[in-house]
């Protein structure tokens, strides 16, 4: 067995604070420690009590850096890594010229593996421990996604996207074909390691009723699977959606009809929604995911947190890659403030910091494995320096308050502000980088 004592400012959250004031929800301690061993935090709190009961555990010194759980990321596109920042105009045209055919390179083991220790630095250089991924159509896609989850030793969760039209050659399945694969990949990887596998119908506009039948079919058959799906992110998307199904009573009822909602479900985007798809929502417990680089890109529209939390709804909040446009859960949380400012609503840097750790962790179920510094959890943690770049050491210069440093990290930091990843209590950002010069030029 082996111990590692981490030292540092010390930030964890016991649930989501309800404004600024609410000091209850959170310890914050000036000088802390994190004892980990094999993997799990085994105590935590002032670094002096915590180093009386591990004297001989070797100190890695972070100060005056702050200490909190990794980012966790709850819809994110591991095939997209080489079309993020792709000009174009909205979601359906964004999809068919450069998605669909991107993904169908997957096809290839070589390349899907490329690609996944490519995916797999970008999440750990920004602080990211934990993404709720969706892969290509393809086997291969799920087979690299998650060996290289493995070798890493990361808590991740994905599927093989389900989609048998409206799709080019090469990237549709069929629903037999789809429910076969899926049901092998379930037996594969879920539950081996730190894997959780997703169940994953694209989108409606890309599944005809009979697989949606078959995907309701591999949700009850594995009722421990989450289920990943695209719901309300277009007006243009929300229209062919009801030419394709004109006897569902709204967008959501494709996947409620069909038994896919519940409180393993992530809905992303969810920006244009009816009251009953919300009422839905409510009572099953499926959770809508919030993606503002994404929807700011597309120019889909504004996300409604306060109008689904008043319901009762709890949200996630992701990054959307490749049609968002940063893997940084920082500048996820940057564009999300704007988003609810232009609706009158707020985000307060302690909430912020909440929803990208525990808060995710919640929507995941994952609460009690990820998400805090609790002894007993999981040790995946984030370094973070609030003095990364020169613009933010002059403005902390003036900072007073932690909620005043979160606030700069949350509207200016990025990897750079990222010092350290550690997964499984071993240091991963320097340790586990791949040579970008050999992923651009393999040669």
């Amino acid at each position: 067995m082996t111990q590692t004592l981490l030292r540092g400012r010390f930030l964890t959250f016991h649930r989501e604070p309800e404004n600024g004031d609410d000091t209850g929800a959170y310890t914050y301690i000036e000088d802390g420690g994190v004892l980990i061993r094999d993997g799990l935090i085994e105590r935590a709190g002032d670094f002096a009590d915590v180093a009386a009961q591990a004297p001989d555990a070797p100190v890695v010194d972070h100060r005056p850096h702050l200490m909190m759980a990794g980012f966790i990321d709850t819809h994110i596109h591991f095939p997209q890594v080489q079309v993020i920042a792709s000009w174009g105009s909205q979601l359906l045209d964004w999809l068919n010229n450069y998605t669909f055919p991107e993904e169908t390179r997957f096809a290839s083991e070589e390349h899907s593996a490329r690609m996944a220790a490519a995916f797999y630095d970008q999440l750990i250089d920004h602080g990211t421990t934990t993404a709720v991924a969706y892969c290509s159509v393809h086997k291969t896609s799920v087979e690299a996604f998650f060996c290289e989850a493995s070798r890493r030793n990361m808590r991740m969760l994905g599927g093989k996207v389900l989609m048998d039209r409206n799709a080019p050659d090469g990237l549709r399945d069929t629903p037999q074909s789809g429910y076969d694969e899926t049901k092998a990949l379930i037996g594969d990887w879920h539950g081996k390691g730190r894997n959780g596998y997703v169940i994953t119908p694209r989108f409606a506009i890309t599944s005809t009723p009979e697989q949606m039948k078959m995907a309701q079919a591999l949700a009850a058959e594995h009722p421990e699977c989450h289920i990943q799906t695209h719901l309300s992110e277009n007006k243009d998307e929300i229209a062919f959606t009801r030419e394709l199904y004109p006897k569902a009573r709204d967008y959501l009822d494709v996947y409620q009809s069909n038994g896919l909602l519940s409180d393993k479900t992530l809905l992303g985007h969810s920006i244009h929604l009816e009251p009953r798809e919300i009422e839905a929502m409510a009572e099953t417990g499926a959770h809508p995911v919030f993606c503002p680089t994404s929807n700011f890109f597309l120019g889909s529209g504004l996300f409604d947190d306060a109008g689904l939390r008043s319901r009762g709804i709890a949200n996630g909040i992701a990054t959307d890659v490749g049609a968002g446009t940063s893997y940084s859960m920082l500048q996820t949380l940057n564009e999300g403030y704007k988003v609810l400012q232009l609706q009158g609503q707020s985000l307060h840097p302690l909430q912020a910091f909440h929803w990208i750790t525990r808060g995710n962790a919640c929507v995941l179920g994952l609460e009690d494995q990820i998400g805090t510094l609790d002894a007993g959890t999981e040790a995946d943690i984030t370094i973070l320096n609030a003095c990364s770049t020169d613009a933010m050491a002059l403005r902390m210069e003036r900072a007073e308050t932690l909620a005043e440093e979160l606030f700069i990290l949350q509207m200016m930091g990025d990897d750079r502000a990222v010092e350290e990843v550690y997964v499984s209590g071993a240091p991963q950002k320097q340790a586990n980088r791949s040579v970008i010069a050999k992923v651009l030029d393999p040669a």
